[in-house]
């Protein structure tokens, strides 16, 4: 084979700004069969594979690209499969740059290779030609439950069912999914291949009980009583942060949970076929500079907003969104107002917003978290005219599960108590994910899920 020495990346197709800001249809068009064989061959096949230790779930890599290579897509789809439960979803959103693409070698004097790009190419390839892969998986007569359908508790669940446990997941909503389904909107995750993946591991055995809130309806004890011999927590970081501000409880003010929840789960963007709208906006402020931040400001302007602002305190080499959100954000006509930060938020006589007070910034010495840390410029608020605003600074785990179990131990803001492994305060009962250290990605979620269902075997086999 040939080797593509090109420094740059395969160009992925996408919709133009100009339309794709006014749908939800998927941004990113992905690769053809063509674009997947050249993008293949700029990998060198390292042998001591700097790109797998990059990856939370350890995907073979190197050697589904050499399948690819090969033309031999559904082995790679294969490969990949062997260690990645969610392929399609993962080749979509993970943060790849700082991950298994930020180790690649060909990164050093140029691009890395696209491995998501071939990632989402071999799942989108497998699923297009109706393939399903057949698993004469060896029950064990054994029992465990999966609290939260989210990437940790499916990740959890794809593995534990691979290794012959009967596996239940209870899911609080009605629908299957957590933050893929609720969180990620339609234009950068289809919703119909979450629901593929889903499927893929009901097919596994894997069964799914909606509208189960743990902690309420059922506890971990009576779980335990029902015959679950472990237990993995998955409950992800759904409770919003607000910034408590005067104004924070008039019409107009959303949560980033409350908005992208309307838009993605309840299908806002297809009222009235869904009926659960959001009012029209002309102007929408979100304040916030992460994945989150950015989707709801893409959303909004896809709602019909005219104008969106981003608005967050640092500058945008500290803004922990991706890098090609930030840029798509950008092509859709966001503005960015950076070193900013709002210090109230206004209303009329209804108790309707209509604007906030904005403060500029300044970075000063770094924080705990090792970046500068935002010092309000005294004197320099002034009023920017808006009509809604949406908070997007984070999220935290739901307590409603800590307040049912006295006995699992929390951290101080909230986060469940695990170790390396996943295991938390109470035998048999493991955690991970946005539940242990709250709102983080996708990948990073399913890798915690992987490694404590690698512990929960290991337990189970020498209970």
């Amino acid at each position: 084979m040939k080797r593509n020495m090109s420094l740059e990346k395969v160009v992925m197709p996408e919709r133009d700004p100009r339309e794709r800001s006014t749908n939800f249809e998927e941004v990113a068009l992905g690769y053809t069969e063509e674009m997947a064989l050249e993008e293949a061959a700029r990998c060198l096949g390292c042998k001591n594979m700097p790109c797998v230790s990059g990856c939370p779930v350890n995907v073979k890599i190197p050697e589904f690209i050499a399948l690819v290579q090969e033309g031999e897509f559904i082995k790679a789809y294969e490969k990949i499969k062997e260690t990645n439960s969610l392929p399609a979803i993962c080749g979509r959103v993970c943060p790849q740059e700082s991950q298994c693409e930020g180790k690649c070698v060909r990164g050093i004097k140029g691009q890395p290779v696209g491995i998501g790009r071939l990632e989402r190419f071999c799942a989108d390839y497998a699923m297009l030609h109706g393939y399903e892969s057949i698993q004469n998986i060896e029950k064990n007569g054994k029992k465990v439950a999966v609290i939260g359908s989210g990437p940790a508790g499916l990740s959890c669940a794809g593995d534990m069912a691979k290794k012959g446990y009967d596996v239940t997941v209870f899911e609080a909503f009605h629908v299957a999914g957590g933050v893929l389904q609720y969180g990620i909107p339609q234009f950068r995750l289809p919703k119909e291949l979450v629901n593929a993946e889903i499927n893929g591991l009901e097919k596994m055995g894997v069964k799914i009980e909606k509208n189960m809130v743990i902690g309420k309806i059922l506890s971990l004890e009576e779980l335990k009583q029902a015959g679950y011999e472990a237990i993995f927590i998955g409950s992800g970081a759904g409770l919003p942060s607000f910034m408590h501000i005067p104004g924070e409880n008039l019409n107009g003010v959303y949560s980033a949970n409350e908005f992208l929840t309307r838009i993605n789960l309840m299908k806002a963007y297809k009222f009235p076929e869904y009926d659960t709208p959001i009012k029209p906006y002309h102007t929408v402020a979100v304040v916030g500079g992460g994945n989150v931040a950015m989707d709801a400001a893409r959303c909004a302007k896809r709602l019909g907003a005219e104008k969106v602002y981003i608005i967050y305190r640092r500058g945008e080499e500290e803004m922990p969104a991706r890098l090609e959100e930030v840029h798509h954000a950008k092509e859709e006509g966001i503005e960015f107002r950076l070193l900013e930060n709002p210090i109230e938020i206004l209303g009329d006589e209804k108790g309707n917003v209509n604007g906030i007070k904005d403060i500029k910034m300044q970075l000063g010495e770094p924080d705990a978290s090792g970046r500068r840390r935002p010092v309000p410029i005294e004197g320099s608020e002034y009023k920017l005219d808006v009509d809604a605003v949406v908070i997007a600074i984070g999220q935290s785990p739901n307590p409603l599960l800590k307040h049912a179990t006295p006995d699992l131990k929390t951290k101080p803001w909230g986060g469940i108590e695990a170790n390396e492994d996943g295991l938390t305060s109470i035998e048999g009962v493991y955690a991970g994910g946005d539940a242990v250290t709250g709102a983080a990605t996708v990948i990073l979620a399913m890798g915690a899920g992987k490694k404590a269902a690698a512990a929960m075997d290991a337990y189970l086999q020498n209970k």
